[in-house]
């Protein structure tokens, strides 16, 4: 129902018929405050103080014309703050954020390796935070360190598959529309789901075959297979009739503007049995194993040094030596 009422709510904005409203942003708020609820109540009112500044500087950084943190980020913290609390006063019997030691600290990242760096960035900014409005005196996270080893830790395509999931994607007419453009795009040409998520009519040049994906500074040439498994999901959308400007148009968004939701871009691969970021990954490894890395994350938009880092462990380490 929440879907459809947006989808409703899209129609008659986009055809004038009625002022967009403010219902996203009031949901990220009642997200937010559930959150915030959630925390044990000796514990809550530092959260709930680090909840406004943060409000705050998203409001000053709208108004400015800057880049504002997310909704998304901002509830991402918050999740991370309330599992640090929980944490605190079932396992290490603490209710005061005063009481918080490294030991505290580092026992809760522990519990979560994979997300140490994420979680321990939230953590310096809520006891900076806290520290600066006098709720305690020394900060627990001062001396610690992310301990993540450099490099690309994720998984790659073999030949054999690679060959797999193309022959599936060009010549099997039972493959979804949307699964063969973004296999496709990711396995040839490095696009991400955010990328595929975000492409709209207007980037894509029918004269030229080329399309524009993402922050890439040039539009992206387009091989036959790669163009014609474009054209089938860029037929798919005609059926819709729909007045939305991008590429995948979904049941959800075929009466509005907004783009697929990123659950369903994270879901259009599962048929093929490969995730996204593998495929993706494949083809960035590949290209920066044989191309100078510099100019491969020139082409892709991406800053150089994480690129290099990302990919570290799957790439010739000549190839990185003179970076």
């Amino acid at each position: 129902m929440g879907s459809f009422a947006r989808a409703l709510e899209d129609f008659f904005t986009l055809h004038h018929l009625a002022l967009p409203t403010d219902q996203a942003e009031r949901l990220a708020a009642g997200r937010r405050q559930r959150r915030i609820e959630a925390v044990p109540e000796p514990l809550r009112q530092a959260v709930a103080a680090f909840n406004t500044s943060r409000m705050r500087a998203q409001d000053r950084a709208r108004r400015a014309g800057t880049r504002p943190r997310s909704n998304h980020t901002l509830e991402t913290a918050l999740a991370t703050l309330r599992d640090l609390a929980l944490f605190l006063v079932a396992e290490r019997d603490k209710n005061a954020w005063t009481l918080v030691d490294v030991h505290d600290v580092e026992a809760f990242l522990s519990t979560l390796p994979k997300g140490r760096k994420r979680r321990l960035t939230v953590l310096r900014q809520f006891f900076r935070f806290a520290r600066s409005q006098k709720m305690l005196l020394v900060d627990p996270t001062r001396e610690l360190v992310a301990k993540e080893t450099s490099g690309f830790r994720g998984q790659t395509l073999a030949l054999d598959q690679q060959r797999e999931l193309f022959r599936r994607w060009t010549t099997d007419k039972h493959v979804h529309p949307h699964e063969a453009a973004m296999g496709m795009l990711a396995l040839l040409h490095g696009a991400s789901s955010s990328e595929m998520r975000m492409l709209k009519i207007d980037d894509i040049d029918q004269q030229a075959h080329t399309d524009r994906l993402g922050k890439r500074p040039h539009p992206v040439p387009l091989d036959p297979a790669s163009w014609t498994v474009l054209q089938r999901c860029l037929a798919h959308r005609e059926a819709w009739r729909t007045d939305n400007p991008h590429v995948m148009v979904t049941k959800g968004t075929k009466a509005g503007r907004s783009p697929a939701s990123t659950a369903y871009l994270s879901h259009v691969l599962d048929d093929c049995g490969f995730p996204p970021r593998m495929i993706r990954s494949t083809r960035l490894v590949d290209l920066v194993n044989t191309m100078d890395p510099k100019l491969v994350a020139a082409a892709f938009g991406m800053d150089p040094q994480a690129t290099l880092i990302y990919l570290a462990d799957h790439v010739d380490p000549g190839r990185l030596a003179d970076h």
